[in-house]
């Protein structure tokens, strides 16, 4: 069958070369008992490609179901596909067949089937490789030879990523996919469409056709149209009911479209989570320990520079630590005496250069040792407490610790 014939048969308006290739690849697999995956945005259509499908098939006398995944709560959508024993789960007064069951000898028509959840994508997988299933309660083994074609709205790579589809599920259902193109990529067929509905709509609602002046179709075809065919269906729709001058101008037009700006891009949410929260926490947490550390390892080489005489083996030696902790640090030897070295090394002004002011190296120490991990938890916990007027749930569940441990933190410190 040519794809004009099934523009035709199935009332799919538009020649717009991605929709063309969709058509031809949808053709061609039909014969084929091959799983196809269509996908594109919510509104482009889908649900024609498995129609194309099925009737074009060697499976078009038998039935075909399809079956909306994400309007399936998660509780009950193995039992909807796989059917269920009698006594198999509260309220299965009697056994049921399922979709799978039903579906012999035909095509199913997963719709949304990014929103599976993973057990029923486990079974999913075991029907795809080699078409057996179990009703939910039971423990037989069921054969099913059904055509399978899904179709998603979701970005099968990131759902992947994020661990909520299956990877070996995805190319198993994807044998075969077929993208159809959203329609503000279909610009040369808006006003085909919009024309088809308005006719539609006329005779539906027994009333003049609509028609839009120049600057209208200008402006519907600019348009970004979010909800692609389904919006555009919806405008015709409403116009045709509404208005009571057929002759629509861009005026007329602007008042059943959402208002530009909500076609710009999403503003970034920066309200913080509380896993951002918990993040943030466990990053100050690395770096005062190793902070911490930087100290203690320094307190080791005064102590050591302290005790021997001479520094330039110790340079040599920690000339990484010292880097770390003074950027700017030149480990070129100088010409001076052992005392100075000492000073030099950590960062003190000589004390023979008068102009300079004194430095006190014990007031410095006692600087860092305030930065420790038990000040600084001593610190956000009074915080918290103050942020929250002394009540301990809310301060516990700020902190991202149980309130058991907040109060066992409150006695240590006897706050």
């Amino acid at each position: 069958m040519s794809i004009q014939a099934v523009k035709q048969r199935f009332e799919i308006i538009g020649d717009d070369p991605k929709l063309n290739l969709a058509l031809e690849k949808a053709i061609r697999v039909a014969p084929t008992d091959i799983s196809v995956l269509v996908t594109g945005e919510s509104g482009v259509g889908k649900e024609s490609i498995p129609r194309i499908i099925h009737s074009l098939s060697h499976r078009k006398h038998g039935k075909y179901i399809a079956v909306n995944c994400g309007a399936i709560p998660e509780g009950t959508i193995d039992s909807e596909l796989f059917g269920h024993e009698k006594g198999a789960f509260t309220g299965a007064s009697t056994t049921r067949s399922g979709y799978f069951e039903a579906a012999d000898g035909g095509t199913i028509f997963l719709d949304e089937v990014g929103e599976l959840p993973q057990s029923t994508q486990v079974r999913l997988l075991r029907v795809l490789e080699n078409g057996e299933f179990m009703k939910v309660g039971s423990s037989q083994i069921q054969k099913t030879n059904v055509r399978i074609v899904a179709a998603t709205n979701v970005k099968m790579d990131e759902a992947i990523k994020n661990g909520r589809f299956r990877e070996d599920l995805y190319y198993r259902l994807s044998t075969v996919e077929i993208n159809l193109p959203p329609l503000r990529k279909r610009t040369g067929d808006i006003h085909l469409l919009f024309r088809k509905f308005a006719a539609d709509f006329a005779h539906k609602y027994k009333m003049p056709t609509v028609r839009l002046d120049e600057d209208a179709i200008a402006l519907l075809v600019k348009y970004r149209w979010s909800g692609n065919i389904r919006q555009l269906r919806n405008v015709a729709e409403q116009i045709s009911v509404l208005e009571q001058n057929r002759q629509i101008d861009a005026a007329t037009l602007k008042h059943y479209l959402p208002d530009a700006t909500a076609n710009l891009p999403a503003l970034i949410n920066h309200s913080k989570s509380d896993s951002d929260f918990s993040s943030e926490r466990e990053i100050l947490y690395k770096v005062l320990f190793d902070m911490q550390r930087d100290i203690n390892d320094l307190k080791s080489l005064t102590l050591e520079l302290l005790k021997s005489g001479d520094t330039e083996d110790i340079e040599k030696e920690h000339s990484g630590l010292i880097e770390q902790i003074y950027e700017n640090y030149d480990a070129t030897p100088k010409e001076t005496t052992p005392v100075d070295q000492k000073i030099e090394v950590l960062g003190i002004p000589s004390t023979e250069n008068k102009e300079q002011p004194s430095y006190d190296y014990a007031e410095e120490i006692e600087e860092e040792e305030s930065l420790s991990l038990q000040d600084n938890e001593l610190d956000l916990i009074q915080k918290a407490l103050e942020k929250h007027d002394g009540k301990r749930k809310a301060a516990a569940e700020e902190l991202g610790i149980s309130e058991r441990t907040l109060y066992r933190k409150i006695k240590q410190y006897n706050l």
